[in-house]
């Protein structure tokens, strides 16, 4: 049963960093990857050159933290709140409301938000507009799109996330929670006390796996949110790669960024891990 899944893991994962030699060549089609010049690293020393490179890596850590610090707890919120519910058939609607989002493409999630935040018509700006008097360009300002960004990336995944702590809570005793309401326990001390240690490896390895992908902000909700008003916020390593490596086919040059990405990646994980280690929660 195991098996699909390292083959999975070994076509999808493994065989593609052949391709990461490209970061140290001149690469192009008719020479292929293994006969295109060497070039050592100039690929990276003109990439780190240049100012446009160090935006976008600011602005992709920048989205990626933002989306972290402020976007990791509501999944363990929510996870909790729906745990106490005890009317099943309000329980269930409410799941199925938030896990919708999840299952809605990114082209379809900023239509919707592109929607309700036009200027024009959104029902936002509306609103708005009549406390205000005046229209704001909620999409076309930096403050208030990163909000947007943020707002639309929490309400989309955050139900989905919401499962694997579901699945985490079912693992604690029920005594515990009798045992603590026998001792006079309210629910905000039940949950302090008794809920979340009894999450806190699901949230270390969540956390950990976050870490991990803090480099990747994600391409298709920056694409189709982003405009020419926001890029100075708005431009990020997945747009850059498909703006100068795919459509400017400098393949080698957005190759040693991508390379870059990922080894960033893999030290935020393993120094995320060190740290959760000192502290007994450590993966290995």
């Amino acid at each position: 049963m195991f098996a699909p899944v390292i083959l999975f893991f070994i076509m999808f994962k493994y065989v593609p960093m052949y391709g990461a030699i490209i970061a140290f060549k001149k690469y192009n089609f008719a020479d292929g990857i293994l006969h295109s010049p060497w070039v050592g690293w100039d690929n990276f020393k003109l990439l780190f050159s240049t100012p446009t490179t160090i935006q976008i890596i600011r602005n992709t850590l920048v989205l990626s933290l933002l989306s972290i610090i402020v976007g990791f707890p509501f999944p363990i919120m929510l996870a909790i709140m729906l745990n106490e519910v005890r009317k099943m058939w309000f329980k269930k609607a409410v799941q199925t409301l938030v896990y919708l989002p999840h299952f809605f493409s990114w082209i379809i999630v900023s239509g919707m938000v592109v929607t309700v935040f036009s200027q024009q018509s959104g029902i936002v700006s509306e609103l708005w507009e009549s406390l205000t008097g005046h229209s704001y360009p909620f999409l076309y300002r930096e403050g208030s799109w990163l909000a947007i960004f943020v707002g639309s990336g929490i309400w989309k995944e955050a139900g989905f996330s919401a499962i694997i702590y579901l699945a985490a809570l079912t693992n604690i005793d029920p005594t515990l929670y009798e045992a603590a309401s026998i001792d006079g326990a309210s629910k905000w001390k039940q949950i302090r006390h008794v809920t979340l240690p009894g999450l806190q490896m699901t949230i270390v390895l969540m956390l950990i796996l976050s870490m991990g992908r803090v480099m990747e902000v994600g391409f298709d909700q920056i694409y189709m949110l982003q405009n020419s008003t926001v890029s100075d916020v708005s431009e990020v390593i997945s747009t850059y790669i498909y703006k100068i490596g795919l459509m400017g086919s400098q393949f080698s040059l957005t190759a040693a960024l991508g390379l870059f990405e990922s080894l960033v990646g893999f030290i935020l994980v393993l120094a995320t891990n060190a740290i959760a280690r000192r502290f007994g929660n450590g993966l290995w």
